[in-house]
């Protein structure tokens, strides 16, 4: 997609009154086109293999069929546009599940209008947008499991993340490698993790956003 290219919206909801404003919205602020509005998933479906647009704005809750299933079966079908969901659930465990599906977003209904627009070409861009108050929620629970960590464990995790091995984290720290293990096993047990990318995840969401790396001790 340039920059001259307007890119195509496929709204999908089943509200009409919030269709109207979303589409509103967004044609009044650009550069998107909504070229097509469904209020079902099985109009979406095939809206989507008619139209292909760059972009389907998704809601969560489609009557008696929800939008992960919509999105897997937009896949299946072979769309390989961006999905984003919008939605009234700050859940996040729908928000996971969703991103784990392969939504390319997550963005709640509360979101301020002037922020909508941002975040769609985010999505285009490769990114995934997610709204702040579940980015702030997830901090808050990654800063809650990290408490929990001993300061050894905290130091381990802080190398962790930034893609040292065992044995960069052993030199480092100026501990046999052994140790770092024995380390990483209860950190991981802690944060209730099953592979270093998850801590180091956890890690990244749940640290101060300008603290300093830990010290050696």
């Amino acid at each position: 997609m340039t920059q001259a290219h307007t890119a195509t919206l496929l709204l999908v909801d089943d509200h009409p009154l919030m269709r109207k404003g979303i589409k509103t919205w967004i044609t009044a602020a650009g550069p998107f086109e909504v070229v097509a509005e469904a209020d079902n998933g099985a109009e979406a479906r095939r809206l989507a293999a008619q139209i292909n647009p760059d972009l389907i704005l998704l809601d969560l809750n489609l009557g008696e069929e929800q939008g992960s299933e919509v999105l897997l079966a937009l896949r299946q079908q072979g769309y390989q546009g961006k999905v984003v969901i919008l939605t009234v659930s700050d859940s996040q465990e729908d928000a996971r599940r969703l991103l784990d599906l392969g939504a390319d977003g997550y963005l709640l209904k509360d979101i301020e209008p002037e922020s909508l627009i941002p975040a769609l070409q985010q999505a285009l861009l490769g990114e995934r947008p997610v709204s702040e108050k579940l980015l702030e929620n997830t901090r808050q629970g990654a800063a809650e499991q990290l408490a929990n960590l001993t300061y050894r464990e905290r130091q381990i995790l802080a190398l962790l993340a930034e893609g040292f091995s065992n044995k960069q984290i052993a030199d480092s720290l100026n501990i046999a490698e052994g140790t770092v293990k024995v380390h990483m096993k209860a950190l991981m047990r802690k944060l209730d993790v099953q592979s270093r990318l998850e801590a180091a995840l956890i890690y990244l969401n749940g640290r101060e956003p300008n603290s300093s790396k830990l010290q050696k001790q």
